[in-house]
């Protein structure tokens, strides 16, 4: 992990690059698996689609900034760290409120997304430190 730590603080535009393609991710499970097959996940339709538009959002500015920023990246780093945090916060709090129409599967889905996404603020975080 301290070897990956290094690597992302040599070129932290990586990050940007990691972050663009899991919310890429996320977009695409969201649209393309929860969504059709919501009958085996129970989360509304209207969220997942309010999920998945935030999504694509945060992915194409980190893939704007992967590909357009030269030196000052601090800032938008930040910036999408606190967007990704406001993401884990509101994917908790709809899974707290439709609880009781979430089945394991979607429950199961919405926690990994959680813990990879507090990871990637993790490591967000110790590269803006450096």
């Amino acid at each position: 992990m301290l070897s990956i730590l290094r690597k992302l603080a040599r070129n932290p535009k990586t990050l940007f690059l990691v972050d663009g393609l899991g919310a890429l991710l996320t977009a695409f499970f969201l649209f393309v698996i929860l969504m059709p097959f919501n009958k085996y996940f129970g989360m509304p339709l209207e969220v997942l689609k309010f999920l998945a538009i935030l999504a694509g959002m945060f992915c194409i500015y980190s893939f704007a900034c992967f590909f357009f920023l030269s030196d000052n990246w601090h800032a938008f780093l930040f910036a999408i760290s606190i967007a990704n945090l406001l993401y884990c916060c509101l994917t908790i709090s709809l899974v707290i409120y439709y609880y009781q129409r979430l089945t394991i599967l979607s429950l199961t889905y919405f926690l990994v997304e959680v813990i990879l996404v507090s990871g990637l603020i993790w490591l967000e975080i110790k590269v803006l430190r450096k």
